[in-house]
């Protein structure tokens, strides 16, 4: 592994509590110190790593300190989940330009992936999502992306921002773009000829309203990501204070939490990157709480993905045989997690719900099932 320390500001949060007792079972305890003289990498599951780079967003607004209030609030929770080890980079060293600072964000993210681990970024801006899509770019992988925010960041602008990067990120040559999702956007922030186009590339976007009127249904979604970003402002104000430009309508704490422990279930996973929060206007901490119980439910999710057997091994799953419409299909459920899987034509299987098998059951096709299948015309 490459000498990360450079990467870093010497000033580490774990440093920074000398003298502070944690209790043994809380994450303070327990969560490791990459830089420390005993470290095992290769006994890592999860690398924690902060970038406070906010130059996509306000080109005058130096790196600030919020991923350490995050901190502040993961160390003082209770660790649940004696089957996962989980380590702190610290936070990455603002560069001299922005672009300093993402090759510098890229460059130890894929070094976590290149070691098989997963990444765990406290941003920044959200523009820094493209440091997770590059890792998949350089390696010429195609990836399936996720995202949750309340705005499509499709604009138009001379320089790679926050508001713009997906243009980058849907229309590079090469793209390595296998399918992109979008979770919990609110339609009065959306241009509508954008989401007419986007739709007829066969990406799947999904509005405020539809996810929560079921959130479980984005549990497939998750399962099939690369990797995963969520900017904070998905989630209402009311329960993100810091969210001083966000919507009093959004996800709700529960949801967020729900989300995050999804994509922590997914044996896909890659990173997961939670952008935008900003701590000089976070009231009491309580944004800064949220995300640290975003953290957690991720590394529960990711308890799962240990426990989860292989699809090949079938005496792990319940068999259904099901035809709707003429389609003579398959459905598995994990006896260890209760998750479903669906046979496509082509004889893979996909990621599903139980509520497609419910449909095809009814003689009815359901959504996931025809999405994949215009996919591939």
């Amino acid at each position: 592994m490459l000498d990360l320390k450079a990467f870093f500001e010497p000033a580490h949060f774990i440093d920074l509590q000398e003298g502070y007792k944690y209790h043994p079972l809380q994450w303070g305890a327990k969560i490791r110190n990459v830089f420390s003289s005993d470290f095992d990498m290769e006994t890592t599951d999860i690398f924690l790593v902060g970038c406070g780079e906010w130059r996509g967003d306000q080109n005058d607004m130096r790196a600030d300190q919020s991923a350490n209030l995050v901190r502040q609030q993961l160390y003082d929770m209770y660790h649940w989940h004696e089957g996962v080890n989980i380590a702190d980079l610290g936070n990455i060293n603002q560069g001299h330009s922005l672009a300093d600072t993402r090759a510098a964000l890229l460059t130890v993210l894929r070094e976590i992936d290149e070691l098989g681990k997963i990444a765990i970024v406290l941003g920044g801006s959200h523009d820094l999502t493209l440091c997770q899509y590059e890792v998949f770019r350089k390696k010429e992988k195609m990836a399936v992306a996720a995202i949750a925010d309340m705005l499509i960041d499709l604009d138009e602008a001379e320089s790679t921002n926050s508001r713009s990067f997906l243009m980058d990120m849907l229309t590079d040559t090469p793209n390595f773009i296998a399918h992109y999702s979008h979770i919990a956007f609110q339609s009065y922030y959306a241009q509508p000829r954008i989401l007419e186009t986007l739709d007829k590339l066969r990406f799947d976007f999904f509005r405020l309203g539809k996810v929560k009127e079921d959130v479980e249904e984005m549990e497939p979604v998750l399962r099939s990501a690369d990797f995963f970003s969520f900017d904070i402002s998905a989630v209402r104000f009311s329960d993100a204070p810091a969210n001083i430009n966000g919507s009093p309508n959004g996800l709700t704490g529960e949801e967020a939490c729900s989300l995050t422990r999804y994509a922590g279930m997914s044996e896909k996973l890659s990173s997961i990157g939670i952008y935008g929060y900003n701590n000089s206007t976070d009231t009491y901490q309580m944004t800064a709480r949220l995300i640290s119980q975003m953290i957690w439910y991720f590394v529960d999710g990711y308890l799962v993905r240990k426990s989860e057997a292989k699809l090949a091994d079938r005496d792990q799953f319940l068999i259904y045989n099901v035809v709707f419409t003429d389609n003579d299909t398959v459905f598995l459920k994990s006896k260890r997690t209760n998750r479903w899987w669906m046979k496509l034509p082509d004889h893979t299987y996909i990621p599903c719900s139980y509520n497609d098998y419910v449909n095809a059951s009814n003689n009815e096709i359901p959504e996931r099932w025809l999405r994949e299948q215009e996919r591939l015309i």
